[in-house]
C-alpha cells in the first residue's frame, strides 16, 4: 500500500479528468478513496449479466459501472457522478465490450445522488440515474432494508466490472465477473479503522487477497443471493490480502433508492 485509497474505483477517461483525480488524491490530508476492472476474475458477456450498464462520458468512454433495478432506473456509486451533469453521461446496456457499437445507449435526464455523501470514504456512497430511454434488458431486484442478512461473514458475492485486472494496470475490454465470500464488520474494521463505517458499507474478498474489483468497477453490482446487495466503492488498492473491497451496503440506502425508483 501506499497510503492512497482506490475509491473504486472509477477510470479517468480523460487526460483533464485523470489530473483532477490525482491531484484529489494528492491533495487529501488522509489516504482518500478513489476509483477501480475486475483483478482474479474470468470474462463474461452482457448477455449473461444483462442489468450490468456501463456508464461513460458523452463519446462512450467507459468509466464506471452501474446496475439495471428498472426499466429507466440505474443504481451507480455516488462518487461516480460527483462534477457529472445529465449531458456529461451515457449509460450504455447490453454491450459486453468497452470498445463495442452495439447494445442500447441511453442519455440520462435526472442523476440523483445521496444528499448525505461526502466521499466514499465516509459512506453514503450511493446514486441513482434516471434514463431517458427504456432498457430492453432484464433489470435485477435489490435488497429491502430487512434483509440484512445476506452480508453474513463468508457469504458467496458475485462482482463484475471492465476494471483494471491489476492496481494501475490497463482496464479490461471484455466485462469481467469473480465470486468473494463477504468480510465481517469486525475483521473489516481490523484492516481500515475509522474509515470503515458498518452502517453504510461491507467488505467482501479473500484473506489471501488475488481476487478483487478494482479501478474502473466503481459503481458496479455485489450480488448476493440473486440480488444488488452492494455497489462497488473503494478499497486500499486491488486484490491485497489485507484489505477487502468496501462496497456500500445497500440495505441501509434501499429505502431512499426505493423512492427515486419510483419516482
Amino acid at each position: 500500500m501506499f497510503g492512497l485509497t482506490l475509491a473504486k474505483k472509477a477510470a479517468a477517461v480523460t487526460a483533464a479528468v485523470a489530473a483532477a483525480a490525482t491531484t484529489c488524491l494528492l491533495g487529501a490530508t488522509t489516504a482518500s478513496a478513489a476509483p477501480q476492472p475486475i483483478v482474479g476474475g474470468s470474462t463474461t458477456t452482457a448477455a449473461a449479466y444483462p442489468y450490468v450498464m456501463q456508464i461513460t462520458d458523452s463519446s462512450q468512454n467507459q468509466f464506471c459501472g452501474g446496475t439495471l433495478v428498472s426499466a429507466t432506473k440505474v443504481v451507480t456509486a455516488a462518487h461516480c457522478m460527483v462534477d457529472e451533469t445529465t449531458s456529461s453521461v451515457r449509460v450504455v446496456g447490453g454491450r459486453t465490450y468497452r470498445n463495442g457499437t452495439n447494445g442500447t445507449v441511453s442519455r440520462v435526464s435526472k442523476i440523483w445522488i445521496n444528499p448525505s455523501y461526502v466521499d466514499a470514504e465516509q459512506g453514503g456512497d450511493v446514486a441513482v440515474l434516471t434514463l431517458s430511454t427504456s432498457m430492453p434488458y432484464t433489470p435485477i431486484s435489490y435488497v429491502s432494508s430487512s434483509e440484512t442478512s445476506v452480508y453474513t461473514a463468508g457469504t458467496t458475492a458475485r462482482i463484475l466490472g471492465w476494471g483494471t485486472t491489476s492496481s494501475g494496470g490497463s482496464s479490461s475490454n471484455q466485462l469481467r465477473t469473480a465470486t468473494v465470500p463477504t468480510v465481517s464488520n469486525a475483521t473489516c474494521s481490523s484492516a481500515y479503522g475509522s474509515s470503515y463505517i458498518s452502517s453504510d458499507m461491507v467488505c467482501a474478498g479473500y484473506t489471501s487477497g488475488g481476487v478483487d474489483t478494482c479501478q474502473g468497477d466503481s459503481g458496479g453490482p455485489l450480488i448476493i443471493g440473486g440480488k444488488l446487495a452492494g455497489i462497488t466503492s473503494w478499497g486500499y488498492g486491488c486484490a491485497d490480502a489485507e484489505y477487502p473491497g468496501v462496497y456500500t451496503r445497500l440495505t441501509t440506502f434501499s429505502n431512499l433508492v426505493t423512492t427515486q425508483v419510483n419516482s
